[in-house]
């Protein structure tokens, strides 16, 4: 599928380091753009693309084709001599779930989940991604669960799902092992979205078993969105609580801003 060009934001090296970062964010539907220049000032080449809601593409995160991604890593493979995927929240779910089909040099996931998930659209639930015309298996949501606060914090719900149907949630699981490029796992403690904590302990011990090294940077009380150094504390997206503060945020990504540039190659 050819993006159209207000669904992509390209970002081009002055000193190339030969990397190539396919960006994606989360739920927010945002083309990463400032994330991508910051990037790109340390010498990747970054193509930061919308995934859903854009022009001839799915509505919501509900049966996205994973070939999307795929066919935009080849793109940046044709330019770079290392690909490297980035991914927050469902995009990070996207990032590891396509580098299990399609090599990669590297992973980043910001706030990463080790199964895959429940998405709607128009009342119909499915997965969030299809591979090969077919919906990936998916973990469902428990209907009992009700949110405690208002904003609601989400984390209850993934757990009590994950617990309620936890057969489900194995053939879910995405298979990390199979990744064959570094997986570096960002976290915060105070992730009120879902328990990213819990879900990259999950992935560190698959890969283990497997004899993989993931590297996880994480600060107990940054939430669900990073902040990089250098980037402004982001607004909008669905309204719910998200953990953590803007300091304990820019901590978090001052933490894990040397191995992010370490994975992508940095000049």
């Amino acid at each position: 599928m050819v993006l159209a060009e207000a669904d992509r934001f390209d970002a081009h090296p002055t000193t190339p380091s030969g990397t190539g970062v396919l960006l994606l964010a989360g739920s927010s539907g945002r083309i990463e753009t400032e994330r991508a220049g910051l990037l790109a000032a340390h010498g990747a080449r970054v193509l930061a693309m919308r995934w859903f809601g854009g022009e001839g593409q799915r509505p919501v995160p509900h049966e996205v084709p994973v070939e999307l991604f795929v066919e935009h890593l080849e793109e940046l493979r044709q330019e770079c001599d290392r690909v490297v995927v980035f991914g927050t929240s469902f995009g990070a779910e996207a990032a590891l779930l396509t580098a299990t089909v399609s090599p990669v040099d590297g992973v980043i996931a910001v706030a990463p989940t080790s199964v895959v998930w429940a998405g709607a659209h128009e009342g119909a639930w499915s997965s969030h991604w299809t591979l090969a015309g077919e919906p990936v298996p998916f973990t469902p949501f428990d209907p009992d669960w009700l949110p405690d606060a208002d904003p609601p914090a989400y984390r209850g719900l993934y757990a009590s799902s994950l617990t309620r149907f936890a057969e489900r949630a194995t053939v879910a699981r995405i298979a990390v092992e199979r990744i064959e490029g570094e997986v570096l796992l960002i976290v915060g403690g105070d992730d009120q979205v879902w328990p990213s904590d819990a879900f990259a302990k999950a992935i560190v011990a698959a890969r283990r078993s497997a004899g993989l090294v993931t590297t996880v940077i994480g600060h107990p009380d940054a939430g669900h969105r990073l902040l990089l150094p250098g980037e402004e504390a982001a607004s909008g997206g669905v309204r719910m609580a998200r953990g953590g503060s803007a300091a304990a945020d820019a901590e978090l990504g001052r933490r894990a801003w040397p191995e992010i540039l370490r994975v992508v190659g940095s000049n």
